[in-house]
């Protein structure tokens, strides 16, 4: 395993710790880039207009759309290291 998936997996189980919640733009773009680290591009349909949330959370992820997996991931571990700082 790469150094960078075990910094960002170690960042995906610190984000579960933190002691305040983060606002609802960071929680969207935290959800967007472990998306894009983990799965690349974004994929599926997107849900429905009356799911909120899901649609927020697939266009936060479709934004990232053509970026390396390898910088979400980094840029997914910076936000974490900022928010546990």
């Amino acid at each position: 395993m790469s150094d960078l998936k075990a910094r960002f997996e170690q960042a995906a189980r610190d984000v579960q710790g933190l002691s305040e919640r983060p606002d609802n733009d960071t929680l969207l773009r935290l959800y967007a880039l472990y998306k894009q680290g983990s799965e690349g591009d974004v994929s599926g349909p997107k849900p429905g207009f009356f799911d909120f949330v899901g649609t927020a959370k697939y266009e936060a992820w479709a934004k990232l759309k053509g970026m390396p997996q390898e910088q979400a991931m980094q840029q997914y571990i910076d936000l974490v290291k900022k928010l546990t700082a």
